[in-house]
């Protein structure tokens, strides 16, 4: 048997406004809250089911260079360009992480700043 990864952790300065961010982006909800100011969010089908769960946790660490993990996603009910645009209306930027242009993918930043890309392909809802 393998393993499946049902949480995602992510330290926010403002874990509330990050939380509220990926609520939106990802059609989730909040499952629940946890003494320290963690916060997590997930699909109404809650932990343990197809997707992960993002836990948004508090820290006052500022982040040091480039992230090695991060998220891609995928829009379920419209193109990739009004996706984008949809992403940008809710908080991502543009990030350059040395993309030379030509890729099918947007590499954007959450609120703050955590990278990550919007993929051409369009996907089923789950």
């Amino acid at each position: 048997m393998a393993c499946r990864i049902t949480e995602l952790v992510i330290d926010a300065a403002d874990p509330e406004s990050l939380a509220a961010f990926w609520r939106e982006v990802l059609g989730y909800i909040e499952l629940g809250r946890d003494d320290d100011g963690s916060i997590e969010i997930g699909p109404e089908s809650g932990v343990g089911g197809p997707q992960p769960t993002l836990v948004i946790g508090p820290t006052q660490d500022p982040r040091k260079g480039k992230l090695r993990l991060h998220i891609d996603v995928n829009a379920t009910d419209r193109d990739q360009d009004a996706e984008l645009e949809r992403l940008l209306g809710l908080g991502a930027t543009r990030a350059d992480v040395g993309q030379s242009g030509a890729e099918s993918w947007h590499v954007l930043a959450d609120p703050e700043g955590n990278e990550f890309c919007l993929l051409h392909s369009r996907v089923r809802p789950v």
